[in-house]
């Protein structure tokens, strides 16, 4: 026999009477006073009742023990509340559920009636039925989070401060910093996100004062602040939090978020942070030092790493860090060093990562990046043993393009094409990716005139293709048509006006071959605006000051572009300025250092050429 859809509906509707009429015989309140206590999310689960332990009955102490206030007039109540609720009535099912709960005090059919109300859209009885919830059981700190959840979603955040502040004294120590968090991310939906910082600063009165919670405290404030678009007030608040608790690493780690040219205070505050806590989270100073390679300061992050590397040598991610910013400021046998000491610790912590995707990942690179140390010195051998311990399938493409490199470097330039036209197409990126794979195989192997055709191909395919112009652009000048590449640059720069590399490739062309020189200088400046912390962009700019006959304020720029990036193609140019005016001791020893990281480089070979120097 087939169950008509009544009898399910009035099943159902008598199982959520029963399991409440359970709950109630429980517990008048399923939370604890000192229960955990973040911010409930709008859409979160109710918390399922803990179901207690067996026990020898006992009618003096056992709640369950004792005769319900179930009766069954408000049996019926609760059962009718839900039955009406399900067909399509969830204002009169929400009543008869809210008069149930406060006539038997069950925090339970509180929630359920939040529920009704939150489920047919009507904020304002979710909010009735959570203060009354308050009124009925004023030890229910599940009753004021979901007070606090509404008021929020409501956008009625002024009336949050008193049941925040109750909130966060109500929670213990060790949880405070969940609570922060969850404080900061749900006041960040305000809409009057002003008034939501204004609004948890007064809550968190007292917690700003005490040397034990500022720093926290004011951390979670200047979030707040930050999200309102108030970058001085945040600056100032972690300021504030900092000098309130000097130890709390909540201060530093909001100001790594404001470090910036335009606000030059912010950096002090992640420094002295670091400088005068010994036990410093490591993961604030590898923050620290990814927001200074951001910046273009390599020398400043290799110095943070290479501290941390000395106190907790035991941590793998520093090492591969420091690894790639040794590798790539040409510190070879360094780098190699903390590239392998990186693959040790990774390989003995492998079972424990959590983030295994992610650890892959970063062997990957370390693989990849001494894979590319031994073919610099001409270990190609060496090079292919490196990228076969590649695995992921992932990572394919990386490594089949390195694969391809090696063979072109050892004169098997078409079966290196091959490799590279073997790879799989899985996405339109992935094509252009196989494009210009093939293409840097040409050039490196100085067949231009190839690479060119190739590029001019796609770019009559694809005329707006600022990556294609570019490319095209700079194959150009390896053929000499200097007028293509003048025009390239110039479309460039009318297809993609905040494009630094344009203008500092067609400055730097006119400068080199000494022609235009102010509009040359115009051109870098521009650049320089655009990417102020580019050291190559300053070596174009020094470069061009030495043309102009500049040499004070050449040898100032390229000193500084080369303290920041030891290039061999900027020391080339630094010493060539040095060795003009006479500081030829100077400037032998900075061609030694440019060719003891890359002894083939053109720009040097041709510079020690053309001055008729052996360093």
């Amino acid at each position: 026999m087939i169950s008509s859809p009544r009898r399910h509906r009035l099943a159902a509707a008598a199982s959520l009477v029963l399991l409440a009429c359970a709950v109630h015989a429980q517990s008048s309140d399923p939370a604890a006073p000192d229960s955990p206590a973040p911010i409930i999310e709008r859409n979160a689960p109710p918390r399922p009742a803990v179901r207690p332990r067996p026990a020898a009955p006992n009618p003096a102490s056992d709640p369950a023990a004792r005769p319900s206030a179930l009766t069954a007039d408000l049996f019926y109540e609760i059962l009718m509340g839900e039955l009406t609720t399900r067909s399509g009535d969830p204002g009169s099912g929400y009543a008869l559920v809210l008069d149930a709960a406060k006539r038997l005090r069950d925090g339970k059919l509180f929630q359920r009636a939040v529920e009704i109300a939150l489920q047919s859209r009507s904020g304002d009885a979710a909010l009735a039925a959570a203060r009354a919830w308050q009124e009925t059981l004023p030890t229910s700190r599940d009753a004021r989070r979901i007070e606090l959840q509404i008021l929020i979603a409501l956008n009625r955040i002024g009336e949050t401060v008193e049941p925040l502040r109750a909130e966060v004294a109500a929670t213990s120590q060790i949880e405070r910093p969940l609570l922060m968090a969850v404080i900061a991310r749900n006041y960040s939906r305000a809409t009057d996100k002003k008034l939501a910082a204004s609004v948890v600063e007064r809550a968190l009165v007292d917690e700003l004062k005490s040397p034990s919670t500022g720093g926290l405290a004011w951390a979670t404030v200047g979030r707040l602040r930050l999200n309102a678009g108030d970058t001085s007030g945040a600056l100032e608040a972690a300021r504030k939090g900092q000098e309130v608790d000097p130890a709390s690493d909540a201060p530093p780690a909001l100001a790594l978020e404001l470090i910036d040219p335009n606000q030059p205070l912010a950096e002090p505050i992640v420094t002295r942070y670091l400088a005068s806590n010994t036990k410093a989270t490591p993961e604030l100073r590898v923050a620290y030092a990814r927001v200074l390679v951001e910046n273009k300061r390599y020398a400043d992050a290799t110095t943070q790493l290479q501290t941390l590397t000395a106190a907790r040598p035991e941590l793998a991610e520093p090492w591969l860090l420091l690894g790639s910013l040794q590798m790539q400021a040409r510190q070879d046998a360094a780098a190699e060093t903390s590239l392998k000491r990186f693959i040790e610790l990774s390989a003995a912590s492998k079972s424990k990562d959590a983030d295994a995707a992610d650890s892959n990942r970063n062997v990957t690179q370390a693989y990849l990046a001494l894979s590319q140390l031994a073919e610099r010195r001409k270990d190609l051998a060496g090079a292919e043993r490196w990228l076969a311990r590649i695995d992921s399938t992932d990572d394919l493409t990386i490594a089949q393009t390195r694969r391809a490199g090696l063979l072109a470097r050892q004169g098997k330039l078409p079966q290196a094409r091959e490799v590279i036209r073997g790879l799989p197409e899985r996405t339109p990126e992935d094509k252009k990716q196989k494009f210009f794979a093939e293409v840097q195989l040409l050039r490196d192997a100085k067949q231009f005139q190839a690479a060119y055709d190739m590029l001019a191909q796609a770019s009559a395919a694809a005329p707006d293709d600022t990556d294609l112009i570019y490319d095209q652009a700079m194959v150009a000048e390896k053929l000499n048509r200097l007028d293509d590449m003048e025009r390239l640059l110039r479309r460039l720069i009318q297809l993609k006006p905040e494009s630094q590399n344009a203008y500092n490739a067609l400055g730097y062309s006119f400068a080199d071959r000494k022609i235009r020189l102010d509009e040359a200088r115009t051109l870098i400046q521009k650049a320089v605006q655009l990417a102020p912390e580019d050291p190559f962009i300053a070596d174009s700019l020094g470069w061009v000051e030495f043309r102009l006959g500049n040499t004070a304020e050449a040898i100032r720029i390229l000193e500084m572009a080369y303290k920041t990036r030891p290039d061999p193609e900027i020391g080339a140019h630094f010493g060539e300025v040095l060795w003009t005016t006479g500081q030829k001791d100077r400037a032998v020893t900075i061609w030694k250092e440019a060719l003891l990281s890359d002894a083939e480089n053109e720009t040097l070979q041709e510079t020690l050429k053309r001055l008729r120097v052996k360093p």
